[in-house]
Formats: structure tokens, sequence, C-alpha cells
């Protein structure tokens, strides 16, 4: 069987890590978020939003991060690894500030390539601002706007997980796998 790497996407507080979780618990080989990470370590820095201060740096540290994801997610036993957001995620938050970007960040996601795309739609009910995500339902809707294009542009074909409980979208997940 050949190596399966699965993004699941979607913009903030649409339930992505709580998945993520779930099929950690159930045995999945899954990679998680990094961006909270580079939030908190520019915090003991001193950047206290490091997204909106220095998009570019943070844009920057997130791609190391996603490549050093991919490159690991490649190489482990698992015949499916889950990763929490891809590359192209980077160049869709970047359209969606309006921010320009040096042309290594559109070859890194064309170079480091997933087997599958499950995007996550918004979904007020559960949505929550916290420390880290910042944005209000609007803005989360327009990044998720933003996410959906910047995949499709590079060729990807989104399966959009339904609403329901964290058990439901993963089986809805799992399901699509076989």
């Amino acid at each position: 069987m050949k190596k399966e790497l699965i993004v699941i996407t979607g913009g903030p507080g649409t339930g992505k890590t709580t998945i993520i979780d779930a099929l950690i618990e159930q045995g999945y080989a899954c990679f998680p978020e990094i961006s909270r990470e580079i939030t908190l370590e520019a915090k003991k820095q001193g950047i206290e939003q490091i997204f909106l201060e220095k998009p570019l740096l943070f844009s920057e540290l997130l791609l190391e991060g996603r490549k050093k994801q991919h490159r690991l997610a490649s190489n482990d036993q698992s015949e499916i690894v889950f990763l929490d957001r891809g590359i192209p995620d980077i160049l869709a938050y970047m359209h969606y500030i309006g921010d320009s970007y040096p042309a290594f960040f559109d070859q890194a996601s064309k170079e480091h390539g997933y087997s599958k795309v499950f995007v996550l739609p918004p979904w007020e009910e559960i949505y929550e601002s916290d420390e880290a995500r910042y944005e209000n339902f609007e803005q989360a809707k327009l990044i998720f706007d933003h996410l959906k294009e910047t995949y499709l542009n590079y060729g990807y074909e989104l399966i959009e997980v339904p609403r329901g409980t964290v058990e439901e979208r993963v089986n809805y997940i799992l399901n699509q796998l076989s």
C-alpha cells in the first residue's frame, strides 16, 4: 500500500485539533498544528502577536516546521499519516492578510504533496477565540474561503467534512480513505 499523507484543514475553530486528538487516540500517526508553539515561543521573545507584527517571519517559521513535518510523515512507518494543516495553509493565510511572499513558498507547496485534503467548514456553534486565535467568526469564514481557493489552485480535490460529533467526523474521514 502506498503512503497516505492526509491533511485536515479549515479555518480557525472548526475542530481540526479535536479530530487529530481523536485520531491519535485510535492509534493513527498524526502531526499537530505548530502555529501555537511558534506564537508562544515568539511571546517568550517579546513579540506579542507574531502573525500580526511580523507575518513574513511567522510564515517562514511555519514553512520550515511544516516542511519538517512533511519529511517526518513521509518517513513514518505508518501507511496513513494525518497532518493538522499543510503547507498551502501558509499561503492561504498570506493571501487573507494581503501579504506578498517569496517564490519559495509557492515552490514548497508544489514540492510537498499530500494524498488527500479534508476541509472543515466554519461552524459558529463551536467557534471560540483564545490567546492564539484572535480572529472573529466572520474572519474565520474568509480564511476558510482562502484555504479552499489555495488548495484548489494547487490541484487538490477537497473533501468537506460534515458537521457532527467528533466520532461522526472521524468516521467520515476514515470511510473516505477505504
